[in-house]
């Protein structure tokens, strides 16, 4: 039986998803006039990739950096000499690709998309960080699935986080990054 035969909304696909917080951080960019750029670990572009194809993106979207490799985040985004699966790591590196490519919010992920775990973290763990002028923050999240899933769900709550904070001007989503 389909799930409308019973009354549930389908579940919509995930590119879908993506392409509408894309827009929505478009939208809310166009009305805050803030511009907007992301490190990128675990996703390797993806989210870049979402900014990019949304509308105006040429007027709000500084670009990105995919730091893949730790010796990147080091020497591109100023990540210390620290595990790069944690808080830190995320928080640096959202600072750094901010002052890097000029931008008023800056958003970045790193974690372990699995199926193994790496450096004593878990598959599914994600790290987030997010600037937004003075103000900075971290937050951690431990998604289930295979790493397609994990990518998919990283590249969601990046999205959503970058609509908070553009439509705020504020980096609200956990803990404070002390700089």
């Amino acid at each position: 039986m389909s799930p409308e035969a019973v009354g549930e909304q389908p579940e919509v696909p995930e590119s879908e998803r993506t392409a509408a917080l894309a827009e929505r951080v478009a939208e809310e960019a166009a009305r805050t006039g803030h511009t907007v750029a992301v490190a990128e670990s675990l996703t390797a572009g993806r989210i870049a990739a979402a900014l990019g194809a949304a509308p105006d993106s040429g007027t709000w979207f500084r670009g990105g950096v995919v730091a893949y490799a730790a010796e990147v985040k080091r020497t591109v985004l100023g990540v210390p000499d620290v595990p790069v699966v944690t808080a830190t790591a995320a928080g640096t590196m959202a600072t750094g690709v901010r002052g890097l490519l000029g931008a008023d919010v800056g958003v970045a992920v790193t974690g372990v998309g699995g199926p193994g775990p790496q450096d004593g973290e878990p598959a599914g763990s994600v790290w987030f960080g997010v600037t937004v002028g003075s103000d900075a923050a971290t937050s951690h999240h431990v998604f289930d699935g295979d790493p397609v899933e994990v990518l998919e769900q990283t590249v969601t709550r990046a999205l959503e986080l970058l609509r908070d904070a553009v439509a705020t001007g504020h980096a609200e989503l956990g803990d404070p990054v002390s700089e």
